[in-house]
């Protein structure tokens, strides 16, 4: 019974952890101790399995963002989250899809680790401020101190998304068909003027350690490493042969996203912010530790739970 109670949860709760940590494999390891917290408990004795799983695990997410700041500070280059897929029915839990958007989760990373849990289980998971308050530790009114305070810095940080989603996807193709065809005028065509490129491979795959800036030298390096040469050279890099890759657009953390598939495995996901019909932002993730977690849905799955 105990084993069948924590598998109608698990959703939710690798949903709630991967918000936290924006690492599916840190989110498992976080449900799998939670787990053995659940296994080790009188549950004769908890009232509310779904409110007691959920505040253990993010306990110990909390505990683990504290832990993981160190090493991602010693990270080769950018860090970023890692990607999910959502696709195909995304559209269906909108809201829960735009809390695992890349560049929400990269602002996330700016909060404290207990800004990060309230914004999260409130605005994510609709959770009451007496709730969270018990969650965290913390009073009520502390707790909406910290709310109003994660949400004005993500307000302030976020970018403003293009709404419509079919906008996005002919973006992300149009930007693909200039890449691909070296088209560098209707590239840049595509980009703000202070556009950057972002791009995290963790030092395990060819990719810029520094951000790019700006219109010119995002769109000569995207076309450079478009061209035959740049995709040999990037493939050589993971250690795969060019014959065996393709291209799609899906959508990955509940956007429209350019993934590059070889013999049926991600080795880059290419993820657009569109601001005011331009290209505000590139997210290019090459690391091959991060783009196997995209064979996960925790995006909306979690809805399930919620």
């Amino acid at each position: 019974m105990s084993s069948e109670v924590f598998t109608a949860h698990r959703d939710l709760l690798v949903g709630v952890a991967y918000r936290l940590l924006g690492s599916v494999a840190d989110a498992e390891d976080v449900v799998q101790d939670a787990w053995l917290r659940w296994s080790g408990v009188d549950q004769t004795q908890v009232a509310d399995p779904k409110a007691y799983l959920i505040t253990v695990t993010t306990r110990l997410a909390i505990d683990r963002m504290r832990r993981v700041k160190a090493r991602r500070e010693a990270y080769v280059g950018p860090w970023l989250p890692e990607p999910i897929s959502t696709a195909p029915d995304v559209s269906e839990h909108v809201e829960l899809a735009d809390s695992v958007e890349l560049a929400l989760l990269v602002v996330l990373e700016t909060l404290s680790p207990l800004e990060r849990a309230v914004f999260v289980l409130r605005e994510a998971f609709g959770l009451p401020f007496d709730d969270i308050a018990g969650i965290i530790g913390r009073e009520p009114a502390a707790t909406r101190q910290l709310a109003r305070r994660a949400r004005d810095h993500v307000q302030q940080r976020q970018p403003r998304f293009e709404v419509d989603r079919a906008r996005r996807r002919e973006m992300t193709e149009r930007f693909l068909a200039a890449c691909g065809n070296g088209d560098l005028r209707a590239l840049t065509e595509l980009l703000a003027s202070d556009v950057r490129l972002v791009s995290d491979a963790g030092g395990k795959a060819k990719a810029p350690l520094r951000v790019i800036h700006g219109v010119d030298k995002v769109g000569r390096f995207l076309t450079a490493v478009s061209s035959e040469a740049g995709v040999r050279a990037f493939l050589a890099s993971v250690g795969t042969a060019p014959a065996a890759l393709t291209i799609s657009v899906t959508d990955v953390n509940g956007a429209p996203a350019a993934v590059v598939w070889v013999d049926g495995r991600p080795v880059t996901v290419i993820s657009l912010v569109v601001r005011d019909g331009l290209v505000d932002t590139v997210y290019l993730l090459a690391n091959p530790e991060k783009l196997a977690a995209m064979s996960h849905r925790v995006g909306p799955a979690a809805s399930e739970g919620a």
